[in-house]
């Protein structure tokens, strides 16, 4: 009744190479749980010291977003739908940035992403599921149509931005030829980069429909982002 409760919780998760991962949760919840974010502590036979920690840091992270409201099984949920993420994105940052270190300003601002979509097959459903993701992750900007042309501009804090980029490559959005639900594999990056002073801020996200490439240039122009359009836009129309 003073110290809360603690309890362990043992997972196993498909991790990168299709092989399994035990791990070992520990949750301890405060007096005051829900209202306070649980101690969780991470280990695993199958991950370095490092990678647990990175897991630990990410749940912590999911935590905050369901601060005052039960957690731990969304946490678990969480976990286990986006591991192998976690380890690679931890593998890449110990790989090429070894000296970047946590809270560093790389992480600060709004960031803006730009994707290239090849088709929506399902396009209600697809769109419905791009609009709740984007809520969710409180994400602004447009899904834009003109033509063959289906682009996602989106704004906002760099972790979601990163979140929705998961979602967007690992959840079965759209159908196949044959109608069975697929995975979006033709998606393109075209950029991602840090929002800057002269580009205006989306205050919502809204789907639009271009009927020609000038409507859809000055809607680009009108968030200053003239030189975005021309480097990435025209490239695929031909």
């Amino acid at each position: 009744e003073t110290h809360g409760i603690t309890f362990r919780i043992q997972i196993s998760v498909k991790e990168l190479l299709d092989t399994d991962v035990l791990l070992k949760l520990l949750f301890h919840l405060p007096v005051n749980y829900p209202s306070t974010l649980p101690d969780i502590s991470v280990n695993s036979d199958q991950l370095t010291r490092a990678q647990c920690m990175d897991v630990k840091d990410k749940l912590l992270e999911q935590a905050k977003k369901h601060l005052s409201e039960p957690m731990v099984h969304d946490l678990i949920l969480w976990i286990q739908q986006h591991l192998k993420y976690v380890i690679k994105q931890s593998a890449t940052v110990c790989n090429e940035k070894p000296t970047l270190s946590k809270g560093t300003s790389t992480e600060d601002g709004i960031w803006m992403l730009l994707l290239h979509l090849d088709h929506m097959r399902a396009k209600a459903k697809y769109v419905k599921t791009v609009e709740k993701w984007t809520s969710d992750l409180r994400l602004t900007g447009r899904l834009m149509f003109m033509g063959r042309i289906i682009l996602i501009l989106l704004q906002g804090d760099r972790s979601n931005i990163k979140e929705y980029l998961i979602l967007q490559k690992t959840s079965k959005v759209d159908v196949d030829s044959s109608g069975k639900k697929c995975k979006e594999k033709m998606i393109s990056v075209l950029c991602e980069t840090k929002v800057q002073s002269q580009h205006k801020r989306f205050q919502t996200f809204e789907v639009k429909e271009y009927s020609t490439l000038d409507e859809l240039q000055k809607e680009f122009e009108s968030a200053g982002l003239t030189t975005l359009f021309s480097e990435f836009v025209p490239p695929l129309l031909k």
